[in-house]
């Protein structure tokens, strides 16, 4: 399988990974919360061999080696991080390949800016976490009391296979070793005095002020137009919830598949192979 290409995007300030022929056609890939690029390193090579694309895979802002953000984290702020890929890349209309909170960002995009999606392919997300209109006051009040706190240091550990132990051990989604190692890598920097240390910005662990009602998800999944194929783990995190049937519910052109798999399916060594023969089979069709 072939090895990424390191490039840098948006005046230097975007991270990414590049499989595939330059002049191949592009999808690009987003990845989830406290993730990095090398969450499709297992993925994007099968699909580069088997659909004669390039796949390139940013670090959103904050994540894995992109700059950190002056402002906020707010799930729409990292539309601009896809659309300045976009431009940078040359890309008018692109397909996307986007996993968890990247599926929230490719579905917000794709709902304002339809113009620009060609295709989304979401990996065990879909829509955003929301507030009920009523909670609202609450949720800015956690925001900016967190706002407010001085940050905590990164986390420092005396090798990587410590910090992919406590990844595993501290994910918000239950990841295992193998699965987490390469996410852990790209995020780890090297120290002076042989330890490494998180690159991620500590920020991104503080809650939202604001967040999209319900209503307002609804509308903005009503209103993608792309064909969509979502891929579920059988012990992901969207199954019968409600708010995940509404969420289906809420798209046109919605092709659901659910495959053996957790949340990070497309990077299971177990289960990558299953993720990628059924986009090729959705793609092809």
């Amino acid at each position: 399988m072939s090895e990424p290409r390191s490039l840098r995007l948006a005046g230097d300030r975007l991270a990414a990974l590049a499989w595939g022929d330059d002049q191949a056609p592009t999808w690009l890939a987003l990845h989830g919360w406290l993730d990095n690029a090398a969450s499709f390193s297992r993925l994007a090579p099968r699909l580069v061999d088997a659909l004669g694309i390039r796949v390139v895979a940013i670090d959103f802002a904050g994540h894995g080696l992109s700059r950190h953000r002056r402002g906020d984290y707010a799930l729409w702020d990292y539309c601009h991080d896809l659309l300045d890929a976009c431009d940078h890349l040359g890309l008018a209309r692109v397909p996307l390949l986007a996993h968890s909170m990247g599926a929230g960002v490719a579905c917000l995009t794709a709902a304002a800016l339809p113009e620009r999606v060609e295709t989304l392919v979401l990996l065990d997300g879909l829509g955003a976490l929301t507030t009920e209109a009523g909670e609202a006051p609450a949720q800015l009040r956690k925001g900016l009391l967190a706002d407010r706190r001085p940050l905590s240091s990164a986390p420092r550990y005396p090798d990587r296979e410590t910090a992919v132990a406590a990844r595993v051990a501290g994910g918000a989604t239950p990841i295992d070793a193998e699965t987490a190692r390469p996410l852990v890598s790209r995020n780890l920097e090297a120290l002076p005095d042989g330890h490494v240390q998180l690159r991620t910005d500590a920020r991104l662990l503080r809650p939202s002020l604001v967040r999209f009602s319900p209503e307002q998800v609804g509308a903005m999944l009503a209103a993608v137009r792309s064909p969509v194929l979502l891929l579920e783990g059988e012990a992901g995190i969207l199954g019968e919830r409600v708010r995940a049937r509404q969420a289906r519910a809420a798209v046109a052109r919605l092709t659901r598949r659910v495959l053996p798999g957790g949340h990070h399916l497309h990077l299971e060594p177990s289960a990558v192979a299953g993720v990628a023969e059924a986009i090729v089979a959705w793609h092809n069709s």
